[in-house]
């Protein structure tokens, strides 16, 4: 079980890493976790399973440990990852447990943790602590279930709660989609009440994932979505990742759009109506973000990478959303979880609203040049963090997640993976001829990339 408890979910290799032992253990201890708050609604948990083989036993030896513990399952069978938040606060359970493992290749599996009203789960804040309890856990695996488990089918309350946030459906627009063979192949029913015109690419369920990685952060994955967009003279394209969290768009000239341009091309849509709220984004984003938030009245709020932060950080503000660089997007709306299907609704209704291509509304936003993310294998993370901050000591620097240095044309940020062995670089500046000086700079002192 070395190494599968990461900073944000439980995730590694079947059956070597991953398996029904360790699924049942999870379930049983997963009672260790909760609060009384969340105990005051069941103790009840919500159990869902992406589209790969082996999420079938592992779901079911879940359910058996979380029964064992005297907790009451709900089953809603085949879910992508926003439908298991969705379901957790619909119901009002204790929590939830998506089986999943993301876009990693099919041999891997894990499972995603949430508390009531989809509060995550992470390493800080359980995860950890799990890990010492499955770790030396002698819970025999076959203990009688001591609670009920029942089946929910929830899907036309989520279609009603997406088409809730529907402003306009006219004009009719049309639309790519390419669902990697992941779980974003069931929002076609959700896709088909939006009025657009649908190219669909690899909407079918398999977990063996036969077209390309379910990671839209990758740009060869992304290739076939911007091709059809093309060529289909599409109005917009979307790309899902494998449990259908994330979302990455393609502007009508089939150009990927970076996901901060996104952040800040909506946020101004919250604030009109909440002038002085908060709009959460990761600092990874670009000054063009921090920028647009506040020009619309918002309170523009830095922090660090990923979805246990961010979503806190929203949470104690209020935030009505926020955004981060890998294709997340926030929402109070949806219990303050992520959600691809609701970023599209979104984006149609401001490309309705305005009548303006993609292209031309993210073209202000688009003033400065990035690198995007660059990774780097280090064998001593902290000791480079320290030279950096050595060499770089001149720059406004801080340390709310890896190494931010700032200066007044440019910045960088490297950071440790959450979730791999690597550092990451991202760095923008003002010209493209910077931005690549820099680059070269920081490569000199880091490596070369992997």
């Amino acid at each position: 079980m070395a190494g599968i408890f990461k900073a944000y979910d439980i995730r590694g290799t079947y059956p070597d890493q991953v398996n029904e032992e360790v699924a049942f253990k999870v379930g049983y201890h997963f009672l260790d976790l909760l609060d009384e708050e969340d105990l005051a609604r069941g103790p009840v948990v919500v159990v869902s399973r992406d589209m790969r083989s082996h999420s079938v036993p592992l779901a079911e030896a879940l359910a058996r440990g979380l029964r064992a513990r005297g907790v009451r399952v709900v089953d809603i069978g085949l879910a992508d990852t926003p439908l298991n938040y969705f379901a957790t606060g619909y119901l009002r359970a204790s929590g939830g447990i998506q089986v999943t493992a993301s876009h990693n290749p099919a041999v891997y599996n894990g499972f995603k943790l949430s508390r009531r009203d989809a509060i995550p789960v992470s390493r800080d804040t359980g995860i950890a602590r799990l890990e010492t309890l499955v770790s030396s856990s002698t819970a025999p695996l076959d203990l009688p279930a001591r609670a009920s488990e029942e089946t929910r089918d929830v899907s036309a309350a989520y279609l009603e709660h997406i088409l809730s946030h529907v402003e306009a459906d006219a004009p009719r627009l049309k639309l790519a989609a390419d669902a990697a063979n992941g779980m974003s192949t069931t929002y076609l029913p959700i896709l088909e009440r939006l009025n657009v015109d649908l190219v669909l690419l690899y909407f079918e369920l398999d977990g063996s994932f036969p077209n390309h990685e379910a990671n839209p952060l990758k740009q060869e994955n992304l290739v076939d979505i911007e091709v059809a967009v093309r060529e289909q003279r599409c109005d917009l394209g979307v790309a899902f990742d494998g449990d259908a969290d994330r979302a990455m768009f393609i502007d009508e000239n089939g150009n990927a759009v970076s996901a901060d341009m996104i952040t800040a091309l909506l946020a101004p849509r919250f604030l009109r109506s909440e002038p002085g709220a908060a709009v959460v984004y990761d600092l990874r984003s670009s000054w063009a973000t921090k920028e647009a938030i506040e020009e619309a009245g918002g309170r523009a709020v830095r922090e660090r990478v990923g979805h246990s932060f961010m979503k806190a950080t929203m949470r104690k503000l209020g935030s009505p959303f926020g955004g981060e660089l890998a294709g997340h997007f926030y929402y109070r709306s949806n219990f303050t979880a992520d959600s691809s299907l609701l970023t599209v609704v979104h984006i149609l209704n401001h490309l309705r609203e305005t009548g303006r291509p993609l292209s031309e509304l993210v073209a202000p936003l688009q003033r400065y040049f990035a690198t995007g993310e660059i990774n780097f294998r280090v064998e001593d993370k902290e000791g480079m963090i320290r030279h950096l901050a050595e060499v770089f000591a001149d720059g406004e620097i801080d340390y709310l997640d890896g190494i931010t240095v700032q200066y007044a044309d440019w910045w960088f940020n490297v950071r440790p993976s959450n979730t791999e062995p690597l550092l990451r670089l991202v760095l923008e500046a003002r010209t493209r001829k910077l931005m690549e000086e820099k680059r070269a700079v920081l490569l000199d002192h880091i490596g070369m990339p992997v």
